[in-house]
């Protein structure tokens, strides 16, 4: 089955600023659904943009804590274009009904589905103190390198991106979704296929706003850095604190602001 395209041409009517109108191609990001299985059960479905689809489903089982180690899944399969199914290994039992989603998880919100406030904390340990440290220079450099990987946000201008990043500011990978939520996903679990995690000495950059659902899912990696080029909620904040996890927000060069856990950015005159 051939891997699905993410960017779908569409014709629009511009109006130019002297009034006059064209028509003309334009590239639209894909937005369809994914139906996410554990064998024959339904596990979600979330409304993502294809491609990658593997790394979606393995990502959402990793931030979900439905799976943790990868001798977990035994093989994950498309039996159409928007339906994956995940094969766990035979000696690992799950509890479904607690970890299932009711309704459609939007492009928007990651959270869709859950029925409980205990069920949206999932019980993940705190960040260890490592000694992942940065500098003020390598951090700043860090959102051109993420634009400069985005193709489809250049073309389409309606995607978000995730990208995990060494401690030296090395782009190990990326990945693009109509949801940001997903974008993280698809590099999580791009992580976990490849035995990576913990990412603990790596850093989260998203091109959007940081979600409490952001920093949960980071955490869920190990993941004790993470920045967004836009603002944070107050839920992440505090969860971001809660878990020792340095969290940054507002990184558009060369400014930035720190919420949390500040001693893993160098700082000087601090």
């Amino acid at each position: 089955m051939k891997e699905p395209h993410s960017i779908g041409p569409g014709r629009i009517v511009r109006r130019k600023k002297d009034g006059s109108l064209e028509y003309l191609r334009d590239d639209l990001t894909i937005e369809e659904p994914l139906e996410i299985r554990i064998g024959r059960k339904t596990l979600a479905t979330t409304m993502r943009t294809p491609g990658n689809d593997d790394e979606l489903a393995a990502g959402f089982l990793v931030s979900e804590a439905i799976v943790h180690d990868r001798s977990a899944i035994e093989k994950i399969s498309r039996d159409s274009d928007n339906r994956v199914i995940v094969d766990l290994a035979a000696d690992v039992k799950v509890r479904l009904n607690s970890a299932q989603r009711f309704g459609t998880i939007s492009s928007s919100c990651g959270l869709c589905g859950k029925t409980s406030i205990d069920e949206i904390r999932q019980n993940f340990p705190a960040i260890e103190s490592g000694k992942v440290r940065l500098d003020i220079e390598m951090l700043l450099s860090l959102p051109e390198k993420l634009r400069t990987a985005q193709g489809d946000f250049a073309r389409t201008g309606g995607i978000h991106a995730a990208g995990v990043f060494d401690s030296s500011g090395e782009l190990k990978i990326v990945r693009e979704d109509i949801g940001r939520h997903n974008a993280v996903d698809k590099v999580i679990g791009r992580a976990f296929l490849d035995r990576l995690l913990p990412l603990n000495r790596h850093v989260l950059l998203v091109s959007g706003r940081a979600s409490f659902e952001i920093v949960q899912k980071a955490l869920a990696a190990g993941i004790a850095i993470v920045a967004a080029v836009s603002a944070p909620s107050t839920l992440a904040v505090d969860f971001a604190r809660e878990s020792n996890q340095t969290l940054i927000g507002f990184l558009r060069p060369p400014s930035f602001n720190i919420y949390s856990h500040i001693e893993r950015v160098i700082l000087e005159g601090l």
